[in-house]
């Protein structure tokens, strides 16, 4: 595959903005390159200079972690960025097209509209596997983007990685796996393909297994190619300081990180097991995810009864194959306990 062949024709023109701290990567005692206020802010830690705009420090620890280059790494303002910027540099407005397979993550069909791509839908089946068949129905010679959540939201299941490596072999376009929920999953990330398919684009965060949602923070990993197209069009400093700072620390306590997952892992057992016990659940989907998606009658009636008891889940009765489901996250043993009682008042 010739990537340059699906990127949009302004995009492979484009020079990218070239910052200050971009331009300048050496050490120095004075900096008067940026424009930036020399006497510094009203807080006591200092952010009057901007942040390394390519994130350096963070994507060579993340590299060794995974055992990549960082040159194979994207740092974003959390994965939606990734995604917009997907758009921006592979989908021509009002020409081309995005795949989707609902019910998923709802951003791909918001950044899709924003950037006034056609979004066409392969449902998936009714057990929530992916609809080959539909996939292969939708796709033109337009569809330069395919999305695939796995595990997926709102339903919480994986996908094969067979089944995603065989549609990144058969796809004329861009493959992305979002892979969110990854680090819940007994699958195995797809991180390790990412040279063998030049298509094959893997989304990760800091938000979830690692609690740092506050932060906005998001990866990709790719080809270098893939990369370095990410990197032109992107915005110059768009991570800012002190996110940068808050994720270094955090890689180096991992260790924190593994005990919290197997602890949510722990929970959601407990809390699919418990769920399962009452009357009005329907069904308990098998979930890979830090959530379970749960069906129940009189849905939207439990929604609201739990909002009066001040616990909020998320109604999907709304949502494509979703009807009467809600989506509930794994809380702490505490929380849970607390969302257990409120339900044995029903």
């Amino acid at each position: 595959m010739n990537l340059q062949n699906l990127v949009r024709k302004n995009i492979r023109r484009l020079v990218p903005y070239s910052s200050a701290r971009k331009e300048f990567a050496g050490t120095a005692e004075i900096f008067l390159d940026a424009n930036e206020n020399s006497f510094g802010s009203p807080l006591s830690i200092n952010y009057n200079r901007y942040p390394d705009p390519l994130q350096m420090e963070i994507k060579e620890r993340i590299a060794k972690i995974n055992n990549l280059k960082s040159s194979e790494i994207f740092i974003g303002n959390g994965s939606d960025e990734a995604i917009d910027l997907l758009f921006r540099i592979f989908c021509r407005p009002a020409k081309d097209n995005t795949l989707i397979c609902p019910p998923t993550y709802g951003m791909y069909e918001v950044s899709a509209e924003i950037n006034d791509v056609q979004v066409k839908r392969a449902n998936l089946t009714k057990n929530f596997r992916l609809d080959f068949q539909a996939i292969e129905n939708a796709v033109n010679e337009n569809t330069k983007l395919l999305f695939v959540c796995s595990p997926n939201n709102p339903t919480g299941n994986s996908f094969q990685r067979e089944e995603i490596l065989n549609l990144a072999k058969n796809f004329g376009g861009i493959v992305v796996v979002d892979e969110a929920y990854i680090h819940f999953s007994s699958e195995k990330s797809l991180l390790d393909e990412i040279n063998n398919f030049p298509n094959l684009v893997v989304l990760q965060t800091f938000s979830k297994a690692w609690g740092l949602a506050g932060l906005r923070v998001g990866l990709a990993f790719a080809n270098e190619e893939m990369i370095a197209l990410f990197n032109k069009v992107k915005p110059p400093y768009n991570v800012s300081q002190i996110a940068q700072e808050a994720i270094l620390a955090a890689l180096e306590n991992r260790e924190t990180v593994e005990k919290t997952v197997a602890a949510i892992i722990s929970e959601r057992e407990k809390l699919v097991k418990k769920l399962k016990l009452f009357s009005f659940v329907q069904m308990v989907y098998p979930t890979d995810a830090n959530f379970v998606l749960v069906k129940m009658s009189a849905a939207n009636s439990i929604y609201k009864f739990l909002l009066d008891e001040k616990i909020v889940v998320r109604n999907r009765n709304s949502v494509e194959l979703c009807k009467d489901c809600l989506r509930i996250t794994v809380g702490t043993p505490e929380e849970n306990k607390i969302l257990l009682e409120a339900l044995e008042k029903l």
